[in-house]
């Protein structure tokens, strides 16, 4: 996911006064967690929790995940264009690299416009991915990419553009429609509860990027409320929702003091990435790398790969077989002619299953231990 200024994008570029200001204010309200905690039905894991279910696990490796038939979590989830032939494929070939979780996205219109039919293909989903012995984690809300969207058909992706017809969720719809928040909260619940205890998923990510495309703090509320859902159903699985920028300070301190699993996102070389780890690690919880790996701007395999199981971080990168959602082109570089760069900017497979780079591949596997 790109921000409009996709160079403000990591938090490998936080600054010392940003994370003392950060630090600052945890110390200020540790004081106050235990009456945050005594509002909601389960507190936060402790790290002590967090360690024992993060130990359980090889190291956790994978990519963020949707079929090359899809555009947008839409075309991934309804009934109509649900393909599980190509997630089983295209899972397949994560398996043969070793790769042991995918980062999947949800929609909340899938669910509500056919809430049984949405869950019995997550089932599928499951099921499929299981026999490929991949546990996936899935994102529930999104605020980058497009604000609107509809159900149904889903448009075409437009040539050379990263990620044309990615949605946000809830997007625009939650500032006009008051009633939606209802809506949502059913959602969430209703796909905690019937999953609580499935081991087949490694963890929930709640919101992805919140605050991105100029939302900043308006989309603290629905942050704060959907980990609130998340207490009161007290899934087995541990809850979460990634660091993504220093420019979301107030966001960040709620993530730090409510992540069960610290996850983040870094898009930088390996020496910034590095002071990433580095800052997150004094939160004494398990960490997991959640996006990364943009060859153009020199976060590749190569270079965070090794540095991730060296410091025992779970790695998922974004992108993994080229399709509709266009990832092989910049965030802010497009092609309109829809040509392909030299250099793929995210993704490991054509769709067919041949890798992009055969040196990358080797080097996965080494990774992974896969012969």
């Amino acid at each position: 996911m790109a921000l409009k200024n996709p160079y403000m994008y990591s938090i490998g570029s936080f600054n010392a006064p940003a994370w003392k200001g950060v630090l600052l204010s945890l110390a200020f309200t540790a004081c106050f967690i235990p009456f945050l905690h005594a509002q909601t039905e389960s507190p936060e894991w402790t790290k002590e929790k967090a360690a024992k279910w993060y130990k359980q696990w090889t190291w956790l490796c994978g990519s963020n995940f949707i079929p090359s038939t899809a555009i947008n979590q839409l075309e991934m989830w309804q009934k109509e264009t649900f393909d599980p032939v190509t997630i089983d494929r295209e899972l397949g070939y994560a398996q043969s690299i070793g790769f042991t979780t995918m980062r999947v996205f949800l929609h909340h219109l899938a669910w509500q416009e056919d809430p049984e039919g949405f869950k019995q293909r997550m089932k599928r989903f499951l099921e499929i991915a299981s026999k490929h012995h991949i546990t996936p984690l899935f994102v529930f809300f999104d605020d980058c990419w497009n604000e609107s969207y509809r159900a149904g058909p889903q448009p075409d992706p437009k040539p050379g553009i990263h990620n044309s017809g990615w949605l946000r969720d809830p997007g625009k719809l939650l500032y006009d429609d008051t009633a939606l928040i209802t809506v949502l909260e059913k959602y969430v619940k209703d796909i905690l509860t019937t999953f609580r205890h499935d081991k087949r998923i490694l963890l929930w990510d709640l919101y992805n990027e919140p605050g991105n495309s100029d939302y900043g703090n308006k989309s603290l509320p629905l942050l704060e409320k959907v980990f609130s859902w998340g207490r009161q159903v007290n899934p087995d699985q541990p809850l979460t929702a990634g660091i993504y920028s220093d420019e979301r300070q107030e966001i960040n301190r709620f993530l730090l003091d409510n992540d069960d699993v610290i996850t983040y996102h870094n898009y930088d070389p390996e020496q910034q990435h590095a002071k990433t780890i580095d800052m997150l690690e004094i939160y004494g919880r398990p960490l997991i790398c959640t996006e990364y790996m943009a060859r153009t701007r020199n976060s590749t395999f190569a270079g965070i790969m090794p540095l991730l199981k060296s410091r025992n971080v779970g790695a998922i990168n974004w992108g993994f077989v080229s399709g509709k959602t266009n990832t092989i082109y910049a965030w802010d570089t497009p092609m309109p002619d829809g040509s392909e760069p030299k250099v793929w900017f995210h993704d490991i497979f054509r769709k067919n299953g041949t890798p992009y780079s055969e040196a990358e591949i080797i080097l996965i596997k080494s990774m992974t231990g896969k012969k």
